[in-house]
């Protein structure tokens, strides 16, 4: 790590913003900041009332939440709960890592999410009945990405020439 690359958890300087209708949430990649390459690291700070992301799970990598401030409600296939400060919960690929995060409450809330990284991810939206389908670097130009329904499946030949 240089000695530019200091990311801090605290810090009130975002690198991306969402807020657009029940969605609300302020982001940096601090794994990237610091030089990881293999785990991903992003802080993202809820606002009142407001949802991190649609309900999901990843098919290719397991990912962490650690709550560094205030008290945002977890939303699993378990049911919803109020997580507390220094909570540290774990979702894992597939159907049993369903997660979404919600602020209930009149402060904003902070979050470390943690993951391994992958070259290939499906994102699967269980509420939308969407896929999002990624491949390579994020961000980077050779990265590929999909958004689809899962309602108007293919079959596995369906297309092709013959």
């Amino acid at each position: 790590m240089s000695d530019e690359a200091r990311p801090n958890i605290y810090s009130d300087e975002w690198e991306r913003t969402i807020d657009q209708g029940g969605w609300g949430v302020r982001a940096n990649r601090v794994g990237a900041a610091a030089g990881a390459s293999d785990v991903g690291m992003a802080v993202y700070e809820l606002m009142p009332g407001k949802r991190n992301f649609p309900y999901h799970t990843h098919h290719g990598i397991e990912e962490a939440v650690v709550v560094l401030s205030g008290a945002p409600t977890l939303r699993t296939p378990d049911g919803e709960r109020e997580l507390a400060e220094g909570e540290v919960v774990a979702f894992p690929a597939g159907p049993s890592g369903l997660h979404q995060l919600t602020n209930k409450t009149d402060q904003p809330a902070r979050v470390l999410m943690v993951s391994n990284k992958a070259r290939a991810d499906v994102v699967e939206y269980p509420d939308s009945k969407r896929i999002f389908a990624m491949g390579g670097e994020f961000g980077s130009d050779e990265s590929v990405s999909w958004r689809l329904s899962t309602e108007n499946e293919v079959g596995y030949f369906e297309g092709e020439p013959e």
